[in-house]
C-alpha cells in the first residue's frame, strides 16, 4: 500500500496513512484517461451551433423565370443552396455531444487519475480541513505552509460550505467533494490536497 505523510493543516507533519492499494496504488492506464477525458470535454460542449436551410432563409417566394424557353438553367427559388443568400445543406444544428463511458471504465479513470498523483508526489493528505469562517486569507495561509504554489484541487468527504467560499476567490484552487471530483479535475490541477477521511471514502467507495 502507498504510504503518504499525514500533514495537519499548519504543514506540519503529523504521521503517515496507508492509501488503498487498488485506488491509489495501480499502474496508470493512460488510454482510459484519455477516453475519460474527452468524454467529459464533449459533454461540456454546448452544441448549439445553427445555420438556416432552404426552408428557413428569408427570400425567394417565388421562380425567378420560368421553366422553359430562357436558355438558362431552371430555377424553383433564388434561395436554393447554389445562390449567394441560399440555404446551407448539411449544415451543423443544435445536438448534444455528450456520452457515457462504461461504469468501470469510469472507475478505472478515477483509480488512474489518482495513482498517477501519487506516483508523481503531488498528494497532500490532510488530517483534517476546517473552517470557523469563510476566509480567503486562511486557505492562503494554508496553501503556504504546505508549500502549494501551483494550481490545487481541494477534495473534501463532505461539501464544506466554508472551504468552499473560502476558495472561491483564489483563481488557481478548486474546491469538491469526493463524491464530485472528476479526472479532468483531476488531471487539470498541479497538486491534490486530500483530507484524510476523503482518502478513506474514495478507498472505499472506488475499489
Amino acid at each position: 500500500m502507498p504510504k503518504v505523510a499525514l500533514l495537519n493543516q499548519s504543514g506540519s507533519k503529523v504521521g503517515d496513512v496507508e492509501l488503498n492499494d487498488a485506488v491509489f496504488g495501480i499502474e496508470p492506464n493512460t488510454h482510459v484517461l484519455h477516453e475519460a477525458v474527452v468524454a467529459q470535454q464533449a459533454s461540456q460542449r454546448q452544441g448549439t451551433h445553427k445555420v438556416k436551410n432552404r426552408s428557413e432563409v428569408r427570400g425567394g417566394g417565388r421562380k425567378p423565370w420560368r421553366q422553359k424557353g430562357t436558355g438558362r438553367a431552371r430555377q424553383g427559388t433564388i434561395r436554393a443552396p447554389q445562390w449567394v443568400g441560399g440555404g446551407t445543406v448539411f449544415g451543423p444544428t443544435p445536438r448534444s455531444y455528450s456520452y457515457k463511458l462504461p461504469r468501470k471504465v469510469r472507475r478505472l479513470a478515477l483509480q488512474s487519475a489518482f495513482s498517477s498523483k501519487v506516483q508523481e508526489e503531488n498528494i497532500v493528505v490532510l488530517e483534517d480541513l476546517s473552517l470557523e469562517a469563510p476566509k480567503t486569507k486562511e486557505v492562503v495561509e494554508i496553501l503556504k505552509g504546505l508549500e502549494v504554489n501551483q494550481k490545487a484541487l481541494i477534495v473534501t468527504a463532505d461539501k464544506n460550505e466554508n472551504v468552499v467560499l473560502s476558495s472561491s476567490n483564489i483563481p488557481t484552487v478548486t474546491v469538491t467533494t469526493i463524491s464530485e471530483v472528476s479526472v479532468l479535475d483531476l488531471l487539470t490541477h498541479d497538486k491534490l490536497i486530500l483530507t484524510k477521511e476523503a482518502a478513506e471514502k474514495a478507498g472505499e467507495v472506488l475499489s
